[in-house]
């Protein structure tokens, strides 16, 4: 039955609010669930304008004009409509400040390109808004795809998604074994290269010829890449650090490479 009215909900133990609360702090009820939270009207408005029609969408009284024009194009649609006081928003959110959104989405299935000439693989990226902040510089520079490899932070945390500010919904992110990700390597109908992004050994990544099928391995910040990652790699990419530093945030390292292939590539 098309929804006309938002339903009402004031108990913070009711079940739909629950199991927004349980989406927001566990990895595995996303996992089991396929599902995740986007908190805010930026990330709705990124969100819905890709083309996501949310499974449930949760406002309060605090809500902006703005924010009220998205809840409302969601009426007619799939999607329960939900109305809460603003203090028990307050208690649902993992902010500390609501904006008073948040929409329950599935997690969007990525379309695997046919030809991947430009991957960025993440090992061991922890911390969320340095993954957030890579996913959305991989977006700006044209990036196919990006894989994340075990032990990196849950790419659907409500910290990750907020950090990558819509990046997931304009860009194919994936989690894959590093078996996958070999086997996914060797199908490739040009072998790309795997650059393996390095402070101190390697070929300068300008003196790197990345117009050729290009994929890109970012190391933890703490630990950088792993034997997996390293077993992988064909070459070492060097970033040039004249200064007195010993290595750059895996964030910082990410668009330096990204942007240095979209600079050969648009020659």
């Amino acid at each position: 039955m098309e929804q006309k009215q938002p339903e009402f909900i004031s108990s913070f133990k009711n079940p739909k609010i629950q199991f927004i609360r349980e989406l927001l702090l566990s990895h595995k009820a996303r996992e089991e669930n396929h599902a995740c939270v986007l908190e805010g009207v930026r990330l709705a408005e990124e969100a819905i304008g890709s083309g996501i029609i949310p499974q449930i969408a949760v406002f309060s009284d605090g809500l902006s004009e703005r924010g009220m024009g998205l809840v409302n194009s969601l009426f007619g649609k799939p999607c329960q409509i939900i109305k809460v006081p603003q203090d028990l928003l307050s208690r649902i959110s993992a902010t500390e400040s609501d904006q008073g959104l948040l929409l329950v989405i599935e997690v969007p299935k990525p379309n695997f390109p046919s030809r991947a000439d430009f991957v960025l693989i993440l090992d061991g990226i922890k911390d969320p808004g340095n993954m957030g902040t890579i996913l959305r510089t991989a977006a700006a520079a044209g990036t196919q795809l990006v894989i994340a490899a075990p032990g990196c932070v849950d790419i659907y945390s409500p910290k990750v998604l907020r950090s990558g500010m819509g990046a997931h919904f304009s860009l194919p992110v994936i989690e894959m074994s590093w078996p996958e990700i070999i086997q996914t390597h060797q199908k490739q109908p040009q072998t790309p290269g795997i650059f393996l992004a390095e402070s101190s050994l390697g070929k300068p990544i300008w003196e790197i010829d990345f117009t050729n099928p290009a994929w890109v391995i970012i190391g933890g910040e703490a630990d950088g890449a792993g034997k997996e990652a390293r077993d992988v790699a064909t070459e070492f990419a060097l970033i040039p650090m004249p200064g007195k530093c010993e290595s750059l945030n895996a964030a910082i390292a990410a668009g330096i490479i990204l942007f240095e292939i979209v600079r050969q590539r648009s020659k």
